[in-house]
């Protein structure tokens, strides 16, 4: 696994709606209808990351808004497996 070039994040990047660059990562941020719903995706999400093994920098709730951050730190940047992720994580 190697670290993407800032060309490829950003090529990555036109595939995910809402997905930004953000501190040496991609995150983007969930609304939800409610805190009921917001709990179900962040146990979603949480669920995924474990069976992927592939964890995020932070997974942050609100009431009625999820905001998760993906960056692969054994390559020091964002590699393919964060948008590999991110793509799962669009399916929920």
């Amino acid at each position: 696994m190697n670290k993407l070039t800032g060309k490829q994040v950003k090529e990555n990047l036109k595939s995910l709606k809402g997905w930004v660059l953000h501190k040496g990562g991609i995150k983007k941020v969930f609304k939800t209808k409610g805190f009921p719903q917001t709990m179900g995706l962040v146990a979603e999400i949480g669920a995924l990351c474990q069976q992927l093994d592939h964890h995020p920098d932070y997974l942050t709730l609100k009431y009625a808004e999820v905001e998760v951050s993906f960056s692969t730190h054994s390559v020091g940047g964002i590699s393919e497996k964060d948008f590999e992720i991110a793509k799962l994580i669009e399916k929920l």
